[in-house]
């Protein structure tokens, strides 16, 4: 088992602890009836922008095909919006303050490059490439770094050819 799925089972439960807390605050602050009502609305939101962010999603990928284009950028988008709506069809008012959070412009457009780190880490240079495109390169400017010497070929017996003929494996 990988090191960090060790501690899902404890991260949900904190999860639910964290999200019945938070209910009974604002079900206190604002009135049972009305905490109800407001994890109601938010799921019912969040179940309809699912479905308009996966089409979404679709759309985008189908037309980066389309194009020719590596579709990883609109995977990465389509995927953090697709996350953001199901946060908040799922019934609690942290996960939808997230979900919400998630369908904001400039905190999508945040966590959209925090997943494309997290492929690239995860993937090889070949399909990070294909994914999102040539990647791109900072060049520090300063000092110039001292660039290694190729190393010289070896020289056997003066440089001279040296005749000989090859012979396959089981061929003598």
């Amino acid at each position: 088992m990988r090191r960090g799925l060790r501690f899902v089972p404890l991260a949900l439960l904190l999860a639910v602890v964290l999200e019945l807390a938070v209910f009974v605050g604002v079900g206190r602050a604002l009135g049972f009836g009305a905490a109800v009502l407001l994890v109601f609305a938010a799921s019912l939101l969040g179940l309809v922008l699912l479905r308009r962010e996966g089409m979404r999603a679709w759309r985008g990928f189908r037309s980066a095909a389309a194009a020719g284009q590596p579709p990883g950028g609109q995977v990465t988008d389509g995927l953090v919006g697709l996350a953001g709506a199901l946060l908040l069809a799922v019934p609690g008012l942290v996960s939808g303050l997230i979900g919400v959070l998630l369908l904001v412009p400039p905190v999508r457009r945040l966590a959209r490059a925090g997943v494309r780190r997290a492929t690239e880490r995860r993937v090889s240079s070949m399909v990070a490439g294909d994914l999102f495109g040539p990647r791109t390169v900072r060049v520090r400017q300063g000092a110039p770094q001292p660039t290694p010497q190729p190393e010289q070929p070896v020289v056997v017996d003066g440089g001279r050819a040296i005749e000989g003929e090859i012979v396959e494996p089981g061929r003598h």
